[in-house]
């Protein structure tokens, strides 16, 4: 299948998680990025923008009743940025994981700023 955009993980924090999962769940997780890489229109189950946030979305997982979710972002169009993952264990995603994940952002953008000098 070809690609309509990029999925790269920033830093470290994408693969720490995924490490931490089984061999099924990792399967799942690879299942949802081969959707949002080549998927012109990702499924609102998949990957859902979060309300009240600059551009964050949460790549979503589900195994039987275990949920997932990944915390990601666009650059431009094509790129769709990696960060923080968990095991969701309530209604509501955890606050400190959404502000984690936007402090990664910050970060990616300041690190590409400083990188391109733009």
């Amino acid at each position: 299948m070809d690609k309509i955009r990029e999925v790269v993980a920033y830093k470290h924090h994408f693969e720490e998680f995924l490490n931490d999962q089984t061999t099924k769940v990792q399967d799942k997780i690879f299942k949802i990025i081969e959707a949002i890489e080549t998927l012109e229109r990702v499924p609102g189950n998949y990957l859902k923008h979060l309300t009240g946030t600059d551009g964050l979305y949460e790549a979503r997982i589900q195994l039987g009743s275990n949920i997932w979710r990944v915390f990601c972002f666009f650059d431009g169009n094509q790129l769709v940025i990696l960060l923080n993952g968990f095991q969701k264990k309530s209604q509501k995603t955890p606050k400190k994981e959404i502000e984690r994940a936007e402090r990664l952002m910050k970060e990616y953008y300041q690190y590409k700023a400083n990188e391109y000098g733009n």
